[in-house]
């Protein structure tokens, strides 16, 4: 079913109307992230199963947004490792079966980029995060859609969230890094 949107123009941009409330699509939506392993080598996974919701307001930076991600559908490609990610040294996915995020505050700062901040809540920690955004704009899919895109960044220290577990290396440092990067391609449809 296809569900019209109203769409205006801000300063050269179209994005949909105040009062339009946004699905993102989770088959053509990504939540990858990555970190350091053994000090030099980058380790990347990504979670299979989230959702999240867009509000458009009148006031385009008095939007929001809402995510929640299924903790246990973290993905390295290594089953041992995915299933200790899964355990109570990281992610404690029997306790705390969904890592949240809701957004705070909207600062514009460039045409199409903007920072949107927020609390992340995973672990049983709420802290907050400034999350970068590119607004890639709107475009129509080949079955009559209006898709909003855009991609989200962020870096967070794990350990803020209380995933500290780590092992040291015999060459010095330890097997897993600190700073986890998070970044997120968005393609957002119209609740219908």
């Amino acid at each position: 079913m296809i569900v019209d949107v109203a769409v205006r123009t801000v300063d050269g941009l179209p994005i949909p109307a105040g009062g339009t409330v946004l699905s993102i699509d989770p088959v053509h939506s990504s939540v990858e992230l990555d970190v350091r392993h053994l000090t030099i080598a980058r380790v990347r996974g990504r979670f299979g199963s989230f959702a999240g919701t867009i509000h458009v307001e009148d006031e385009p930076e008095r939007s929001w947004a809402e995510v929640s991600i299924d903790a246990a559908s973290i993905d390295t490609g290594d089953p041992t490792r995915d299933g200790h990610l899964r355990s109570a040294g990281f992610l404690d996915t029997g306790r705390h079966p969904k890592i949240e995020f809701r957004s705070t505050g909207l600062r514009r700062w460039e045409k199409s980029l903007f920072d949107v901040i927020g609390d992340l809540s995973m672990h049983g920690v709420t802290r907050e995060v400034v999350v970068a955004c590119d607004y890639r704009g709107m475009t129509a899919d080949p079955w009559g859609n209006q898709r909003v895109i855009l991609t989200a960044r962020t870096e967070i220290d794990r350990g803020g969230w209380g995933l500290d577990w780590n092992q040291p290396v015999e060459t010095g440092g330890v097997l897993v890094g600190p700073q986890v990067s998070i970044e997120a391609e968005i393609q957002a449809l119209p609740l219908r």
